[in-house]
């Protein structure tokens, strides 16, 4: 299988330009110069850098420049501290993988189609040039089953488009069911040699996400260790409804790296039967686990990486419920690292 070379392992500074108030304060000071150079101390090769549309694009569809002067920093910060760079559009006008963003119609609007493609022809245009340093992720998280059809084919159209100034930029596509490593065989057939697949792993989602106040169902105060036995995960997840994702993707006896191994399987087969390369753009446990959990969890998910040669980005790096340089899972910052 191909392997991404310069985009093996990363980590996501969601929360900066992406999922939370883009005010001038927020922008300027939640991440700095200062950050990645700690990241790259850490041996990382690249960052995830999710973007909202509304810190560059107007609702009449014109640009913000103050918004990319963010990005322009970013970038000369990564450049400066030899870091490669997803650019990943998080939301867009009409779609967003969290419903309470209240953005609706997008796979089936033009108007809003075309703010998505001219959006990416911007992103292009001013970043084409960097296609060895810097890929484009179209859209984050596809949830819906019956949006894939549409999706792939704005996805195709869009990337015609950005061919125009970046004919040879990476450019990631994933599928549905948020971007699950299920639904890889799902994306449309590589339109050029230069297609990731991605996807993204936060299974088995009762540990991955124990407690957290947006999963329907989820009780405050649930916690779960891992590895766990498949009698006492089946038992837990009896108590949920609609949370348990992959119930077909229990393992017989034990959560460990095995079950990594099954669940990627057929994703890994897809990519070598394209000759297309496979990316998991996010994945990560909230910092409500267990520490040693946590890095267990790593543990074996990590092996299977590297067994496939398959790229990856920690989500997160900071906040966001999951961040491993602030709250609880700091303490084990330096073996999640090891482990990522």
């Amino acid at each position: 299988m191909k392997k991404w070379n310069g985009y093996q392992r990363g980590i996501n500074l969601g929360g900066w330009l992406s999922q939370n108030v883009l005010t001038k304060e927020h922008c300027d000071t939640f991440i700095t110069e200062s950050d990645i150079e700690k990241i790259a101390g850490w041996k990382f090769d690249h960052i995830r850098l999710p973007i909202d549309y509304n810190l560059v694009q107007n609702n009449d569809g014109s640009f913000i420049e103050s918004g990319f002067e963010y990005i322009d920093s970013f970038i000369e910060w990564c450049r400066k501290y030899s870091l490669n760079i997803i650019l990943d559009l998080h939301k867009t006008a009409g779609f967003s993988f969290d419903e309470g963003e209240g953005e609706r119609g997008f796979f089936y609007n033009e108007d809003m189609i075309s703010r998505f493609v001219s959006l990416w022809t911007e992103f292009a245009e001013r970043y084409g040039k960097f296609s060895k340093n810097i890929a484009f992720e179209l859209l984050n998280e596809i949830v819906e089953e019956c949006d894939n059809e549409p999706w792939q084919k704005i996805a195709e159209r869009t990337v015609k488009e950005i061919r125009r100034y970046a004919p040879e930029t990476k450019i990631l596509i994933g599928s549905y069911m948020n971007n699950s490593v299920l639904t890889v065989k799902n994306i449309a057939m590589p339109f050029d040699e230069n297609i990731v697949y991605n996807f993204h792993c936060y299974e088995p989602l009762i540990f991955t996400h124990q407690g957290a106040y947006w999963v329907k169902n989820m009780p405050a105060d649930f916690k779960i260790k891992y590895p766990v036995s498949r009698e006492e995960f089946l038992a837990e997840s009896e108590r949920f409804d609609n949370i348990l994702s992959f119930e077909w993707a229990v393992p017989e006896d034990r959560f460990n790296k095995d079950y990594f191994e099954n669940l990627f399987s057929e994703a890994v087969e897809t990519a070598e039967e394209r000759d297309v390369m496979i990316y998991c753009g996010e994945y990560g446990v909230i910092e409500l686990a267990d520490p040693e959990s946590a890095v267990n969890w790593y543990r074996d998910i990590h092996n299977v990486f590297e067994k496939y040669g398959i790229g990856r980005a920690i989500w997160c790096y900071k906040g966001k419920d999951f961040g491993i340089s602030d709250g609880r899972l700091s303490i084990v910052q330096n073996d999640i690292i090891e482990n990522s």
